[in-house]
Order: structure tokens, then sequence, then C-alpha cells
């Protein structure tokens, strides 16, 4: 018998893929995420490609696995996809300490961040425009 599945969290034209714990803080990792939101997969990719920022390579990457996912798993066209969501979270802060002067320690902390990439297949207004 078992356990009924888990419904879809996402709608029927989405996908998404997620990068989890990766080693950079989540206000570093938003100025990224921050300039794909809303854009075309192409121009997204584009414009990560070219980004002197560390961790545009991982977010690259990563939305290289949602247009993946989108196009293996959900049949989706990915000439129509769009850059949906590209939201950041916190995850853990390690914290760490260096020896200062005087006995005195200085406080670090490395912190930790959750990327979360959903694309969603917007239909062409060009394409019924041809048509007509």
């Amino acid at each position: 018998m078992g356990k009924p599945s888990t419904p879809r969290a996402l709608g029927d034209h989405e996908a998404k893929a997620v990068l989890r714990m990766v080693r950079v803080s989540p206000q570093k990792l938003n100025l990224v995420a921050q300039m794909i939101r809303g854009k075309k997969v192409d121009r997204a990719l584009a414009e990560l490609r070219f980004s002197r920022k560390r961790i545009a390579v991982d977010v690259r990457k990563t939305l290289e696995s949602a247009i993946a996912n989108a196009e293996n798993n959900h049949s989706l066209d990915v000439d129509d996809l769009v850059v949906a969501e590209a939201h950041v979270g916190r995850a853990m802060v390690m914290k760490r300490f260096h020896a200062r002067a005087r006995g005195r320690a200085g406080a670090i902390e490395k912190p930790f961040a959750h990327l979360t990439i959903v694309v969603r297949e917007v239909a062409a207004e060009a394409a019924p425009a041809a048509q007509a």
C-alpha cells in the first residue's frame, strides 16, 4: 500500500534547483541573485558568466541545473524559460576565534547560505501574433 506521494509544490510550468550550504555570506550571495531575477535564462547565464563575483560560478551552475530539470524532468521549452525566483536563505555560521594582543580573542564568523532558483516557462507573445 504505502504512503501517498507528496503533491508537487511548484506549478506545471516551473522547475527549481537548490544550492545548499555554500560558503558565502547571504548578503553577498543575494547581490548575485538579484542580478538574474526576472530575466530570461540565456541573458542570466551570460551575465553570470562575465560577472567578477566569485560566487557567480556556483550560481551559474545552479541555474544550469534548474534549466536541465525543466527540460528533462518537466519537458519545458528552454527558449521560453525565465528566472521566476532566486531567493537566498541563511544557513549555519561557524564561529572561530583569532588570538589578539594581551590574551584577548577576536571573533570570526564564517557564514553559510542556501540558494533556490525557480525557472518558469513563459509563452512567447510574438508567436501567436505571427500566426494571425
